[in-house]
């Protein structure tokens, strides 16, 4: 038997993005990263769509992604954990896994994170390197 799915327009989100304006990431320790939200979840109360922009240099502390990640970036260089990516590289995160971020030269990627991530407790250690997984 097929099942018809009646689509519903209203859940559609539209983003002109060049219209949005860059926000600061506004996390404590986290600097130099700012954020534009493409779509937000009301349910949920978070995006788990944005574009994400580094100025080089800045970094994003260790965390776990409880429900993956898929990263695109669009311009620049990124360190996720052992894995640098460069424009038009593509990631998938999967669930449990772990890493730390760091953009020598700054980039914009495009991030879905379909679940909140969890910091870890910082540690000494640098901020490019992978804590487990990738």
């Amino acid at each position: 038997m097929e099942v018809k799915i009646k689509p519903d327009t209203k859940l559609n989100q539209l983003v002109r993005s060049s219209a949005v304006q860059w926000q600061p990431l506004t996390e404590p320790g986290v600097s130099g990263i700012y954020v534009k939200v493409l779509r937000f979840d009301a349910a949920q109360g978070r995006a788990p769509t944005i574009l994400l922009k580094f100025d080089a240099g800045a970094t994003y502390p260790g965390h776990i992604h409880p429900g993956g990640e898929e990263i695109f970036v669009l311009e620049g260089d990124i360190r996720l954990g052992k894995d640098r990516l460069h424009a038009g590289d593509y990631l998938y995160t999967a669930p449990g896994n772990i890493h730390a971020v760091h953009s020598e030269a700054g980039c914009v990627v495009l991030v879905s994170v379909p679940q909140e991530v969890e910091k870890l407790p910082r540690k000494s250690s640098s901020a490019g390197v992978a804590t487990s997984g990738a």
